[in-house]
């Protein structure tokens, strides 16, 4: 049975811990307590746990890099593991695509986020699966780079635990059941917040 590699993006270190753009690491630790495994480091500057995600034999990885330099560790962990990109799922956060909805999609592009870039670059290839977390557009005139850098908002914590598990389920749904029947059964059910319109 081939492999999958189930990369959650985000920033090292315990300062970028609950910032949006740590919304992959919360999916990848929160796979990673499904099946009882703890990270270690690898020699391709990622952490990573080996297991099955699903019935299916998986590496959880967390790059070390940094966001914007994701895809070394990506492509080192693919070719030491021997993924093809079909089989990588990058879970990610995405500005366009409000809080409280979880997507998931084929290839494309990168809409600007540098982890995505860096991976598209690194495995030249744009058709890897991704599992796009919503984080919603910063308030104001705020710099988007300065808003994903931000930890969630209080009123977003209270559902976060939940959009996390349900991120988790669709990747496992993503490997046992491909990406079209995903689509079906997750995009349709997005959280209705529980906190005042904003």
């Amino acid at each position: 049975m081939d492999r999958w590699l189930v990369v959650g993006l985000g920033n090292p270190g315990p300062e970028y811990a609950g910032n949006r753009h740590n919304a992959g690491f919360m999916v990848a630790d929160e796979l990673a307590a499904r099946i009882g495994g703890r990270f270690k480091a690898h020699r391709s500057r990622a952490e990573v746990l080996e297991g099955r995600v699903a019935g299916a034999p998986a590496v959880l990885a967390k790059p070390l890099s940094y966001m914007n330099l994701s895809g070394g560790p990506v492509k080192a962990l693919a070719d030491f593991y021997k993924v093809d990109p079909a089989r990588v799922i990058a879970v990610h956060d995405e500005l366009d695509i409000p809080y409280g909805a979880l997507r998931a999609k084929l290839g494309g592009g990168d809409n600007g986020h540098n982890g995505l870039k860096s991976i598209t670059k690194s495995l030249g290839t744009r058709d890897y699966l991704r599992l796009r977390f919503g984080i919603g557009r910063p308030p104001g005139r705020m710099d988007p780079a300065a808003f994903v850098l931000r930890d969630f908002a209080t009123a977003e914590r209270k559902d976060l635990p939940f959009l996390v598990d349900r991120a988790a389920d669709m990747v496992e749904s993503l490997i046992t059941s491909g990406l079209e029947a995903t689509q079906n059964a997750f995009h349709s059910a997005d959280l209705k917040l529980s906190g005042p319109p904003r």
